[in-house]
């Protein structure tokens, strides 16, 4: 886990011999701390996951230092970037602080990150400590986070006092850095740069169906995903006739929510269309399987890595009008949009593509160019890559 540097040389000459340039020796990589805290593999995970894939090729070496090791540093695929665990017993545990400040000062790190209330707490902390400059990554309203008021107010007041130190601010959508400019943040220190994923160079043949259409979502399932209104919206499709299934891939975010959704699916005699998935790395596989994606999202997005990745998979997509989502997917261009909490206009939406009312092929063939444009990974990687240097070349 030592960093890699290039040393510099110095080239002697024979006074009696004409002096030949010496070769160009590639710069040094720049060294930046991801703390985050890894009790899940979501959307924000997985973004993090491949910009720490990415940032090499672009000067940028990352390592991780990992709050609530659970499932992150198993589920990563980067796995040889180098990760530290620095276990919290509790929210406010500051122990972690003193940890990862040894951590910056002996392995060279040169700022550190957060995307979460939690780790922005503590790197703001350790950048005080260590004199580092400090990113946030904006990767959804936290105000509006969760169900939960008390949590996101606790959240949210956090985020603010720690943001005092921030030196950039990375949101995912226009939408989020709206929010950070009425919030009086300096328009200088605010970048707009989209969550992406990998482009996929092994697309199969598609055609729409003929027969069953296969519905699709994939998230971390928690309240504000909407799964209940797709439920519901499912239960519409199967009263009128039509043939589906739902595919939903991704964990719960706790046994009680599970029981809870299953139990609605088994209360709207629905239960034998959907088959639980659960968590799976092989996410484009899945997506293969789709002939349309679904996400109803009631609140608190971004820029949905599951949105980019359906893209990048030309899986049609319906997708809810909330913070985020239409700036991914053009209503009647790339996918439909319709309003959060509506099962009927949801369930309305997919029939009409279903029907051929709106053109499958076309919805398919402008998601692929619109993700290469704009939503890839390396687009991603390369907007973070220059934030991190305008921030460390003012160091």
């Amino acid at each position: 886990m030592t960093a890699s540097a290039v040393a510099d040389r110095s080239t002697t000459h024979r006074v009696d011999q004409p002096a030949k340039s010496p070769k160009p020796q590639p710069r040094p990589a720049r060294r930046v701390l991801h703390i985050i805290n890894g009790e899940v593999y979501g959307g924000a995970e997985r973004a993090l996951d491949l910009l720490a894939q990415r940032l090499g090729a672009m000067g940028i070496e990352v390592g991780f230092a990992c709050l609530k090791p659970a499932l992150f540093p198993v589920a990563r695929r980067a796995q040889s970037t180098p990760l530290f665990e620095v276990p919290m017993r509790g929210r406010w545990d500051l122990r972690p602080v003193v940890k990862i400040a040894r951590l910056v000062r002996e392995h060279g790190y040169e700022a550190v990150y957060a995307h979460t209330a939690r780790s922005a707490m503590i790197a703001s902390l350790v950048s005080r400590i260590t004199g580092v400059p400090f990113v946030y990554h904006v990767q959804s309203p936290t105000a509006q986070d969760t169900t939960r008021r008390v949590a996101n107010f606790v959240n949210a007041t956090v985020e603010r006092l720690a943001l005092r130190r921030a030196s950039a601010l990375i949101a995912v959508s226009g939408s989020l850095a709206e929010r950070l400019r009425k919030a009086g943040y300096p328009e200088e220190r605010i970048a707009v740069v989209p969550n992406g994923s990998p482009a996929r160079e092994d697309l199969p043949p598609r055609t729409p169906p003929n027969g069953e259409w296969t519905l699709g979502m994939t998230a971390l399932f928690r309240p504000r995903k909407g799964i209940e209104v797709l439920l519901r919206a499912l239960a519409i499709l199967k009263a009128e006739g039509l043939s589906v299934r739902l595919r939903a891939v991704g964990p719960f975010e706790d046994s009680d929510y599970e029981h809870k959704v299953k139990r609605l699916a088994d209360e709207l005699g629905i239960s034998e269309l959907i088959d639980w998935v659960g968590f799976t790395r092989e996410t484009d596989r899945e997506l293969d399987r789709m002939d349309l994606f679904v996400l109803p999202s009631l609140f608190g997005e971004g820029t949905p890595l599951v949105l980019s990745e359906a893209m990048a998979s030309g899986v049609p997509a319906v997708t809810t009008r909330v913070e985020g989502n239409p700036e991914l997917i053009r209503d009647g261009q790339d996918g439909l949009v319709v309003e959060p909490g509506d099962a009927e206009g949801l369930a309305r939406a997919i029939v009409r593509v279903m029907r051929g009312e709106v053109d499958w092929e076309t919805l398919r063939r402008n998601a692929l160019a619109r993700h290469r444009e704009r939503f890839s990974d390396r687009a991603m990687a390369a907007g973070v890559a220059a934030v991190y240097g305008r921030v460390l070349s003012r160091k």
